[in-house]
């Protein structure tokens, strides 16, 4: 795939001696939405989590072959990480608001990376707000605190502070699994809107939400990328028979 955002040309994971990941490679087109399933325990957080070298803060890890972004290695020895990280967003399974208003949260990012200009900030925080269809809730309550928000809303809230440093990519590790069936749609509705402006790799337990929101998907199984392409095959026509046994329910 030409023109791939994103790069994976047999990627291996290992923690200590325990190998987490083989030889993965998969590409990722810019403005899609990659869905990554497979049981607990597959490699799907793992490999979630090397896109962004968030592992490199766990000791005694290691890496074989390569991604590359933008037509850079991420795991190249002159690769600033920081940028890494600011480049590529991140939303966790359960939302991590910090203890702070509603606006200092958005805004979070934006001063630890020295930005100082005050319109500016409040300008990125509103917008941010905005793309995540949180704005007109909580408008009249910036300076309250993040935590009396909903569940839905702090995760609606913790993708408006990854969306305010302006990244290319968004990770998402199961962003719906601890909500209600209402707030899971509102999440699910804004992928899709923000596919428009961002390139998203979402892993989900949730097969109909993976067949929901996204262009292509990924089936790990024991470390290994056992199938990936369009998710509408994926899910009607496997090429094969595990990921057809999988997605049926007849195992995971």
């Amino acid at each position: 795939m030409n023109g791939a955002k994103i790069q994976v040309n047999k990627f291996s994971f290992y923690y200590g001696l325990s190998q987490a990941l083989y030889d993965v490679s998969l590409d990722v087109k810019e403005n899609t939405v990659i869905g990554i399933i497979g049981p607990s325990g597959c490699g799907k957080s793992t490999f979630l989590r090397s896109l962004n070298r968030m592992n490199d803060t766990i000791s005694d890890t290691k890496t074989e072959g390569e991604i590359i972004i933008d037509n850079r290695s991420i795991y190249g020895k002159d690769t600033d990480v920081v940028e890494i990280r600011r480049k590529i967003g991140m939303v966790f399974q359960k939302s991590n608001p910090f203890p702070k208003s509603i606006f200092e949260n958005v805004a979070y990012g934006l001063k630890i990376n020295g930005i100082k200009d005050k319109n500016y900030i409040a300008q990125k925080v509103e917008t941010s707000l905005k793309d995540t269809a949180l704005f007109n809730e909580v408008k009249d309550r910036l300076n309250t605190n993040a935590f009396e928000l909903s569940g839905g809303q702090q995760q609606r809230l913790c993708i408006a502070r990854a969306l305010a440093v302006e990244p290319e990519v968004i990770l998402m590790d199961e962003p719906a699994s601890a909500l209600d069936p209402t707030a899971t749609l509102k999440i699910e509705e804004l992928i899709q809107k923000l596919k428009e402006k961002y390139t998203i790799i979402i892993v989900t337990h949730n097969m109909q939400q993976a067949a929901r929101v996204s262009d292509f998907t990924a089936f790990f199984m024991l470390g290994k990328l056992m199938e990936y392409g369009e998710t509408n095959k994926i899910f009607t026509n496997p090429s094969k028979k595990i990921t057809e046994d999988y997605i049926t329910g007849r195992f995971g």
